[in-house]
């Protein structure tokens, strides 16, 4: 083994970025490293910070591939779209994992902060719910903690004027099966998707013969396995939250563990587990 300091340049690597991109640079590091700012001198407040400064940063990208899918499935592009979905249940599985670090944190040391967040909760995560109502969860009741933010609270209430991923997916089921969107029932632009015979009719016919409809089959299997990541991050969610708060009030006003609990029989697809007990 060399005794002498292993240096990089002697292979190439630029080692000077006076005047060049930096990798700090190019992911701004300097405003991203600066925006967390504790209200306590609590140790733990940084990793709760920093855990939902994560997810939200996660939960962009989920937008971003959401939205890109629904384009795709709208122009017809399978592939890319089969592609994007599979980002978001891994992306989702990175959220589940981040459950793991902030679950080191005590119920005692939570309480040394828990003052200093006020009314402010993940309940108010307005990416989250952009989220629920892009795969197709519509509560217009949820609109109502984001009145104090103009843009933000249009941007939602201009999802609710279009249809849903799951809206489109539809869409191209009816027209695969019979051939015309003519039967197709209304969009659910403004209520959660409830569970609807005729839609479940034909994803039985999908799943009862998967050659003939392969390419609706892998379709239906990319929904539950996001719809699946989905509901184990609701589920760690409420674990965690028990672990940490029991069953205290959350910071927001919601009931807390019980709020959490029932958001957990929310179905997206419901169709797609629905039918399961049919084949």
């Amino acid at each position: 083994m060399s005794d002498q300091a292993y240096d990089p340049s002697q292979e190439g690597a630029k080692m000077s970025f006076k005047g060049a991109m930096s990798y700090g640079d190019y992911l701004h590091l300097d405003a991203v490293l600066e925006q967390q700012h504790p209200q306590s001198d609590a140790h733990d407040e940084l990793l709760f910070i920093i855990q939902h400064q994560t997810s939200e940063l996660w939960m962009k990208l989920a937008l971003h591939e959401l939205g890109a899918a629904r384009e795709a499935l709208i122009g017809g592009d399978m592939a890319h779209m089969f592609k994007m979905l599979a980002r978001v249940s891994r992306i989702f599985e990175q959220l589940n994992n981040a459950w793991d670090v902030l679950r080191t944190m005590t119920p005692a040391d939570y309480t040394r902060f828990r003052d200093a967040l006020g009314p402010s909760s993940g309940f108010q995560s307005y990416q989250y719910r952009m989220i629920e109502y892009v795969l197709g969860n519509r509560n217009p009741n949820m609109l109502k903690p984001h009145e104090h933010v103009a843009n933000v609270h249009q941007m939602l209430a201009g999802e609710l004027e279009r249809p849903s991923f799951y809206d489109e997916v539809v869409r191209l089921l009816f027209r695969t099966i019979d051939g015309s969107e003519d039967n197709m029932p209304a969009p659910q632009l403004t209520t959660p998707h409830a569970p609807n015979a005729e839609i479940q009719t034909r994803w039985k016919m999908v799943y009862e013969d998967v050659d003939a409809h392969w390419r609706l089959y892998e379709l239906g299997e990319k929904l539950v396995d996001l719809e699946d990541y989905f509901r184990r991050w609701r589920f760690n969610h409420v674990t965690t939250v028990e672990r940490v708060i029991g069953f205290k009030r959350g910071t927001g006003g919601t009931s807390g563990v019980q709020y959490l609990r029932r958001m957990l029989e929310v179905e997206l697809f419901p169709e797609l587990w629905h039918l399961r007990g049919e084949l």
